[in-house]
């Protein structure tokens, strides 16, 4: 309970700390970056501390975090110096409640993921022994980059940001690395919740006067408006964050039985969702006995391809909710707050009435240095922590601003050029502040293809984001209905955009097809050639033509007000600035990130669209959870009589459905809550006993390379690197090959490490040893199943430092420190 505590406080005092700074960058927010504080803190925290160790300037060690913490401390008691007491005095007046509201849903957010975490604090599945590694690697390393746990010599090659968040939490605080990986996803959770919140009170409370609340006068009024606002804002973590696609509850509709009859059943053979189109069993309970540990999984996985030839080409659909219950600390899951960060700055500029402007290359910006500066570092920070995300958070800043742009000056051509321009000059700035992390990445990403065989489904689709889908166009319908705007044009730019996008695809795909290259890719797809393959394409374009309608339908309705002329002005049409455009762009730039994998994915080592779905389907998910939740409490606070009760009972309805997945998935995914409760998972690792005793030595002995087994990801293999934060020779070889885009790096060391345990020269081994500079060299019963050791010549020449049972650790004299 010390460790909870600890890591809670010092996430608050971060906030507190911040504060200052947030309220006088982001003038704009009628909460003056509350909501954002405590994440904008671990962000420039995490900043200063990264690119001073990366300079040489700091050393990994508590007095540089401290050292850190306390440039954000000074600039953030300089930054209330400008704001002065009498503005933060005004500002509480009216929105206490709102804080109130705020601190209350961080304390029960970190609590929920805290408690459920504990009751299945598992550290071996999935992605966790790599996410784990990274964490101790950079405990371990003395300076920035930190060291690659699992391939010695080199740095890590990956977007390891939110590891460095995490190792700077753990060491400040003094927790132990498991309980840290813990307390991190609790974190992450709160945070998201706290965004998700903040950015849909901002919408709600600027509602009230169409930009800032600020300009309202009845304090006492305002403050109980806010406070209203508050409350209802609480949908958008509920929607984000708890509420889930509609998997569950077909689970139980099969399970019951719904839908069957002898054995068959044309609804579920339809709908072809995998272990959804089989009969349940005869009893049609809830849960049945042979319904699986793992139903909770196939939520994750309910769009379905397939290759020419009929064979299932899997298809990630992550959305928060089975992230959390899974337990990986991975890049999109580390990156959801700093997600609703970027929204947050770009709703501030959107709302902002700041007049400055200044030049940079040339190019008139019209918003303030620090603005720029701000949502520099924020995007840029995005890139470190997850690069998918980089790109799609710049067009949504971007976006906002060509928005403010048109409703000062009405849409031309100006706008295009002012959206390319920041968006460039902001994707400059982001890399350049970063640049230290470049230098030692690799990308796995290998360009675009055209995808031409796998629409997504309509009911797959609803099955996805229904639960989002249906407030977010009950939403966009009453706004369109009530203030106005050009519905047939919006719906003619979107159906334009996608004749535009197949088009170039089909190009492309044509072209490719010429090539032997394109050729072998139409072969590996079941396709005898190239007119089949286009063929049967097009054949499943008409057939799932239900998901593209859904689409052009939200991308209509979502732009429809952008095209609004206000009322007796002629020529150019101005949306004006009300905060429901704004919510139009959330809603476009998620329709687009659903579009896009649609007819062009990133080829990477999977072969098909299975990442992009991923990565685009998950932005997707906490722009338009983010924008239902405002959406519903926009509902609820415009509709009056039987309408904002049908509306409240159609939320409802969603939620509910939406709901099910965690009501039902936490118990199956934590025994029924009936495991002893801890937030220490080292109990639920791949280490025995005794090497859990190894890893204790092995994280204060001093700092050399480990040769330990060597085999495949998702295994017990480099189990003592991952757990002390030591660089082994070799670890998961695959998830190296991943990162680095290949196994030019590893060269020999898989092999190496092999001859190393099993031959018996030692004039061998001892060479291979000096070659990578090998320190320690463990042997247990890992090592002997996969190697059958060759211990005498260790026994023999090495030094034992370390002894327990079946686990002994040899000291190599003559290995690096």
């Amino acid at each position: 309970m010390t460790s909870i505590f600890l890591w809670y406080l010092t996430l608050s005092l971060l906030g507190l700390i911040t504060f200052p700074l947030a309220f006088w960058l982001l003038p704009g927010l009628p909460d003056r970056g509350y909501a954002l504080s405590r994440t904008l803190g671990l962000l420039m925290w995490a900043y200063v501390f990264w690119m001073l160790a990366s300079l040489g300037v700091l050393g990994n060690n508590p007095g540089g975090l401290v050292f850190a913490l306390i440039v954000v401390l000074i600039l953030s008691g300089w930054a209330a110096t400008r704001v002065g007491w009498d503005g933060f005095r005004a500002w509480w007046a009216r929105h206490r409640g709102a804080v109130v509201v705020g601190e209350v849903l961080f304390l029960a957010a970190f609590g929920l993921m805290t408690y459920l975490r504990g009751a299945n604090p598992d550290l071996a599945s999935t992605e966790k022994p790599m996410e784990l590694m990274f964490i101790n690697s950079i405990l371990r390393s003395p300076t920035f980059p930190p060291h690659d746990g699992w391939l010695a010599g080199y740095a890590i090659s990956y977007y390891y940001f939110g590891y460095v968040m995490a190792a700077m939490l753990a060491m400040l605080t003094k927790v132990s690395t498991p309980v840290a990986f813990s307390l991190m996803l609790a974190t992450v959770f709160a945070l998201g919740g706290m965004g998700a919140w903040g950015v849909a009170y901002n919408l709600l409370a600027s509602l009230q006067v169409g930009k800032s609340a600020d300009q309202l006068s009845d304090e006492k009024e305002d403050a109980k408006r806010n406070t209203q606002s508050a409350s209802l804002a609480l949908l958008a973590p509920l929607f984000v964050l708890l509420v889930s696609n509609a998997e569950a509850f077909l689970e139980v509709l099969h399970a019951r039985g719904i839908g069957w009859q002898n054995g068959e059943s044309a609804f579920w053979s339809w709908l072809n969702i995998k272990d959804l189109i089989g009969p349940p069993a005869a009893t049609f309970d809830w849960p049945p006995p042979n319904r699986g540990w793992g139903w909770w999984w196939r939520a994750s996985r309910v769009v379905n391809d397939v290759s020419f030839s009929g064979a299932e080409l899997e298809i990630i659909d992550e959305f928060p909710f089975f992230s959390f219950l899974l337990g990986d600390l991975h890049p999109h899951v580390l990156a959801i707050p700093f997600a609703f960060l970027a929204m947050g700055l770009a709703l501030n500029l959107f709302l902002s009435r700041d007049a400055e402007a200044f030049n940079l290359f040339g190019f008139r910006l019209r918003l303030s240095k620090m603005t720029f500066g701000l949502a520099a570092l924020t995007l840029g920070g995005l890139a470190f922590l997850n690069t998918w995300d980089f790109p799609i958070y710049l067009a949504l800043f971007a976006g906002a601003y060509a928005l403010k742009r048109a409703g000062e000056d009405g849409w031309t051509w100006s706008r295009a050029v002012e959206f390319a321009g920041l968006g460039a000059a902001l994707g400059v700035a982001g890399v350049a502040l970063y640049l230290p992390f470049y230098v030692g990445f690799s990308s796995q990403a290998g360009g675009f293809l055209p995808n031409l065989l796998n629409p997504t489904r309509g009911a797959h689709l609803w099955v996805m984001f229904g639960t989002l889908l249906v407030p977010l166009f009950l939403y966009l319908y009453v706004q369109w209905r009530d203030e106005g705007g050009n519905l047939r044009l919006g719906l003619g730019v979107g159906a334009g955009f996608v004749l535009l996008l197949f088009l170039l695809a089909l190009g492309v795909g044509a072209l490719a097809a010429l090539t032997p290259a394109g050729q072998e890719g139409i072969n590996l797809l079941g396709a005898p050639d190239a007119a089949s393959f286009l063929r049967e394409g097009m054949t499943r374009r008409v057939t799932g033509i239900a998901g593209l309608g859904t689409l052009i339908g939200l991308f209509g309705l979502a732009v429809a007000g952008w095209f609004r002329k206000e009322a007796g002005e002629e020529g150019t049409a101005r949306p004006g600035l009300g905060v429901g455009t704004f919510a139009g762009l959330m809603i476009l730039i998620g329709t687009l990130l659903v579009i896009g994998p649609e007819f062009v994915y990133l080829r990477d080592q999977f072969g098909w669209r299975m990442n992009t779905v991923f990565k685009f389907y998950y932005q997707t998910w906490l722009l338009w959870g983010t924008a239902a939740g405002f959406g519903a409490a926009f509902l609820l606070k415009r509709l009056r009589g039987g309408a904002q009760v049908g509306a409240g009972a159609v939320v409802v309805l969603c939620a509910g459905i939406g709901l099910l997945y965690p009501i039902l998935g936490m118990p199956t995914r934590t025994n029924n809550f009936q495991n002893p409760w801890t937030l220490d998972g080292t109990g639920y690792s791949f280490l025995s006993g005794d090497e859990l005793a190894a890893v204790e030595w092995l994280k204060t002995a001093p700092m050399g390379t480990l040769v330990e087994a060597v085999g495949g990801s998702y295994s017990g293999y480099a189990r003592m690197s991952g757990h002390s934060g030591l660089p082994a020779l070799l670890g998961w070889p695959g998830h190296e090959a991943q990162w680095r885009g290949g196994y030019e790096e590893q060269g020999t060391r898989q092999g190496d490490v092999e001859t190393i345990y099993r031959t018996g020269s030692w004039p061998q081994t001892e060479a291979l040893l000096r070659q990578y500079g090998v320190r320690y060299v463990v042997v247990g019963n890992l090592e002997r199943s996969t190697y059958g050791v060759n211990e005498t010549k260790f026994r023999r020449f090495l030094t034992p430092v370390f002894e327990q049972g079946s686990v002994v650790i040899y000291e190599f004299e003559g290995g690096d420190g």
